[in-house]
């Protein structure tokens, strides 16, 4: 059985009962913090588990799966340690197709994620549309997707939540600065008057742990320190008047 545990937010603490419990009875135990960087400790995480926990790689699990995760899956209790909540990343959708087509049952633990913890920010959640991820370019590769999932929810007045690139091998973290100058840049490719220094967003640091909240114009915003990942940046459609009312309680500088 392959056993997908979500450790939550922020650190070791934010496991369910369920989750420990589960850890304690596998055999072996994976774990993986290149979706989203985990902010405790994968020696805590081993004595809570009571056992060896083997922290793979992005190839190790995308490419390799059959030779850590899978290899014994189908005889043992296997864990994968995610953080926040496993189904949230693709790669680990794809993992379960492939247990499955190897006949190895699967079982997931969930655990809390930014999906529901971004109405710390004041923002309804009912209100956010499609969810972009926006990543580093890389060579001559300047992906602008973002921009145009931001075009589709502000034509429909619906908050645009987007996920920072990780690049957890690297060191290398987009922080909220990084990814306003990158819209910024996408504006200048793609000229449809959708945002610029002026324009509201919602940065957000380290939800669940030493939580931070700013609210401001995307010029001001972008100066602002946010600290240690994660971040993520929110672009606000049409304010509902409690969510204009608590996003006025974060703001940092002048909005337009």
């Amino acid at each position: 059985m392959l056993y997908f545990i979500g450790l939550g937010l922020h650190d070791e603490s934010d496991m369910s009962l369920k989750g420990l419990e589960t850890l304690k009875r596998c055999d072996e135990v994976y774990a993986e913090f290149y979706t989203n960087p985990f902010c405790g400790d994968p020696k805590s995480l081993e004595k809570m588990a009571g056992k060896k926990v083997f922290v793979l790689k992005r190839a190790d699990l995308e490419e390799n799966p059959s030779e850590n995760v899978l290899k014994n899956a189908g005889e043992l209790d296997v864990a994968l340690i995610v953080s926040g909540d496993p189904m949230v990343a693709t790669t680990h959708i794809d993992l379960m197709l492939r247990a499955k087509k190897k006949g190895i049952g699967c079982r997931v633990i969930h655990s809390s994620s930014i999906y529901s913890a971004v109405a710390e920010t004041g923002l309804q959640i009912y209100k956010f549309g499609k969810t972009a991820s926006i990543a580093y370019p890389c060579g001559g590769y300047f992906p602008t997707s973002p921009y145009d999932t931001l075009k589709e929810n502000l034509g429909r007045g619906l908050h645009t939540l987007f996920l920072l690139d990780v690049k957890a091998e690297e060191n290398r973290f987009m922080s909220v600065g990084g990814a306003i100058g990158l819209l910024l840049e996408m504006e200048k490719q793609k000229k449809a008057g959708i945002f610029d220094a002026g324009t509201l967003c919602v940065g957000v640091a380290r939800l669940g742990g030493e939580a931070l909240i700013k609210a401001g114009a995307a010029g001001e915003l972008a100066k602002e320190a946010f600290g240690k990942p994660p971040h993520c940046l929110i672009i606000p459609g049409k304010l509902h008047y409690m969510e204009e009312e608590a996003l006025a309680s974060l703001q940092t500088g002048k909005i337009q």
